[in-house]
């Protein structure tokens, strides 16, 4: 069964998606694992493609496209080829930090920040885990003062997405420690900042062409025109935000576990054992119905979720079961994909292996499973 979600518009674009990604993407993917880097000029590409900040009004130089079908275009054809660290980049940009800016900036921020969104010119990260605070938000340390028409800024950061590159921070920070949810802001620290400096790139499991830093926050001082949004307002902007975080997060399981479930029906149609191909093996098949049911069904939930948004009626609850449930099934999907390519599925040149290191973080970041499972068991109970 096709998903029914795009239109000949979208396939068009795919086209173009297609193209940048076997020019761009697939040459490098490899040395960007090496390098733990996605270079610039990928982003710069991207941009030059009409391939990034789509949803940014006309007025400030962007296609102001709000239908978020093409962004799961996107997503769909860096899938194809494995390249997950890419994906993730793009979609903090366009998916969270771009989506920040376009919600709570005012006009002249606008002006200043939004251009290079589009271009590519600008990579933008959000910092809202620390050291000792991840899913819960409410116990961050770092703090921001107010010094006359100014804000002071100190604290540190950990797991931030496109650290390394990014040109932008949104920081998420203490601004009244007696005002309950009232009591967080958002600031933008740009690079240069003095003050602002970048720790270690963080070794992961997986993505590794994606770089992850620790960032900190010494005395660093920004004025007024750099608080995003209301003053105890940040809190509030998160909540707004995480419903399409979390649904780009589940079209990522979605798309890779479509990906690596297509790669493994290729292996055990070729590969043979006892005289005859793997996938013809009737207990091995009963495990590939299964999957390929799955995935079908998951897809009529995702294609329904970002119809949804598009109608500005996604809620946080559905955007928690479409992660929490996509992420589980790419979880299995590719488990059961490396078993079945053998001692093949161990080896990194096999883009099963790759996609098995890259998929472990989806469980965990934009909000742990247990923490989608908590969200969803208060609203049954409400």
């Amino acid at each position: 069964m096709r998903t029914e979600l795009f239109s000949e518009d979208h396939e068009l674009f795919r086209d173009a998606v297609r193209g940048f990604v076997g020019k761009y993407v697939e040459p490098h993917m490899q040395r960007w694992d090496s390098e733990r880097l996605i270079d610039r000029d990928t982003w710069r590409a991207a941009g030059a493609q009409g391939l990034l900040g789509l949803s940014v009004p006309e007025e400030y130089g962007g296609p102001g496209e709000t239908d978020y079908r093409f962004r799961v275009v996107i997503q769909e054809e860096i899938a194809r080829v494995g390249a997950s660290a890419l994906q993730s980049g793009f979609s903090t940009n366009d998916d969270i930090v771009l989506n920040y800016l376009l919600r709570h900036a005012d006009d002249e921020q606008r002006k200043r920040w939004l251009p290079g969104f589009i271009t590519g010119e600008t990579i933008g990260a959000i910092a809202m885990s620390e050291p000792g605070a991840g899913s819960d938000l409410r116990g961050i340390d770092t703090t921001a003062v107010r010094d006359g028409d100014d804000w002071v800024i100190n604290g540190s950061k950990t797991f931030i997405t496109s650290g390394i590159l990014a040109d932008l921070v949104i920081v998420f920070a203490k601004t009244d420690s007696d005002a309950g949810s009232r009591g967080f802001s958002l600031f933008v620290v740009e690079d240069g900042t003095p003050g602002f400096s970048r720790g270690r790139k963080l070794d992961k499991v997986g993505l590794h062409a994606q770089d992850t830093a620790e960032l900190f926050f010494d005395n660093v001082r920004v004025s007024g025109k750099e608080l995003l949004g209301e003053l105890g307002g940040g809190f509030s902007y998160l909540m707004r935000s995480l419903p399409l975080e979390r649904l780009g997060i589940a079209i990522a399981g979605q798309v890779s576990a479509e990906a690596v479930f297509e790669w493994t029906m290729a292996y055990v149609k070729e590969r043979e054992a006892f005289g005859k191909p793997i996938g013809r093996f009737q207990g091995l098949g009963f495990t590939l119905a299964e999957l390929a049911t799955g995935i079908e069904v998951s897809r009529a939930y995702i294609d329904r979720c970002v119809r949804e948004y598009n109608k500005g009626t996604l809620t946080a609850v559905d955007a928690a079961k479409a992660k929490l449930w996509a992420t589980e099934l790419q979880d299995k999907v590719i488990d059961t994909g490396v078993q079945l390519h053998g001692g093949y599925g161990y080896m990194m040149e096999y883009p099963v292996a790759k996609a098995f290191i890259d998929a472990r973080v989806q469980r965990i970041y934009g909000g742990t499973n247990e923490i989608m499972k908590e969200i969803i068991h208060r609203d049954l109970l409400r």
